[in-house]
């Protein structure tokens, strides 16, 4: 198991260093670092195989033997010790879980798969509705996430929280040009509206869809709404006229995935 070298006070470099990550969306893209709070992320990372910076522990959990074993799997990872008190005021999250780690991120090396499905956000600025959506597009197979200017930062604390791992499944793309991009998607270009819209239910999803979701409130842009071919209705109870935008998300997921298992015709 990693040695823990003990921290107590809140000027420790390795200190300053996590408040910073949690605390500032530039430095994390600066340092392609993020803080993942909890042993379920940890260990989904560690499964993936991404690389570790460094691991907190605080002191009441030092014993877990759910933070042991994984401890025992950080070989090379340097790991630390600290005060519950300290600890609070690093974790990024309201209930500290008392494990806490720095993890290397990197936009994937090649362009989104043009030839599988893609959910594209454009302009969500809910941390939660954009890592719910993420979780969402693991759990339906959808490998391609692509964040549009506007979102989130994908690798927020609030974001890797609800996306309960799915950081380690699916590939992000950040991209500062969604239009230009969806033009070039060889497969339907879908987005959900009231008007001039097939019923989600009647629709073939069984080919390569884009979907497109935009900001809570306002919606897609026009430009990215430009690039929709096909108009999708979620049919809805009378008097009701919108869904939250992750659960219009995971209604329109989860009825692509539900045809495609469907037997052959």
């Amino acid at each position: 198991m990693q040695t823990l070298n003990p921290i107590s006070s809140r000027e420790n470099p390795i200190v300053k260093r996590f408040r910073r990550l949690g605390e500032s969306s530039r430095a994390r893209r600066e340092e392609r670092l993020a803080l993942i709070d909890g042993a379920h992320l940890i260990a989904a990372a560690m499964d993936a195989g991404w690389r570790f910076g460094d691991i907190l522990v605080a002191e009441s959990a030092r014993h877990s033997d759910e933070v042991l074993r994984l401890l025992a799997r950080s070989t090379g990872v340097s790991s630390y010790l600290l005060p519950d008190a300290l600890f609070r005021q690093l974790s990024p999250v309201e209930t500290p879980s008392g494990f806490l780690a720095s993890v290397h991120w990197q936009e994937p090396a090649t362009p989104p798969d043009p030839t599988t499905d893609w959910l594209v956000l454009d302009g969500v600025q809910d941390a939660g509705n954009v890592g719910t959506m993420m979780r969402t597009a693991a759990a339906t197979g959808v490998k391609e996430v692509i964040l549009g200017p506007g979102c989130a930062q994908a690798w927020g604390p609030k974001v890797l929280r609800a996306a309960m791992g799915a950081h380690f499944v699916v590939r992000i793309h950040s991209v500062d040009d969604l239009p230009s991009l969806l033009r070039a998607y060889p497969g339907r270009v879908a987005a959900t509206r009231l008007d001039g819209a097939q019923s989600l239910f009647e629709t073939d999803l069984r080919t390569p869809t884009a979907w497109l979701f935009g900001a809570e409130g306002q919606g897609l842009s026009a430009p990215v709404a430009a690039t929709a071919r096909q108009g999708i209705l979620i049919p809805m109870a009378p008097g009701i006229e919108s869904l939250n935008v992750a659960a219009a998300a995971a209604v329109c997921l989860f009825e692509q995935r539900r045809q495609r298992l469907l037997p052959a015709q």
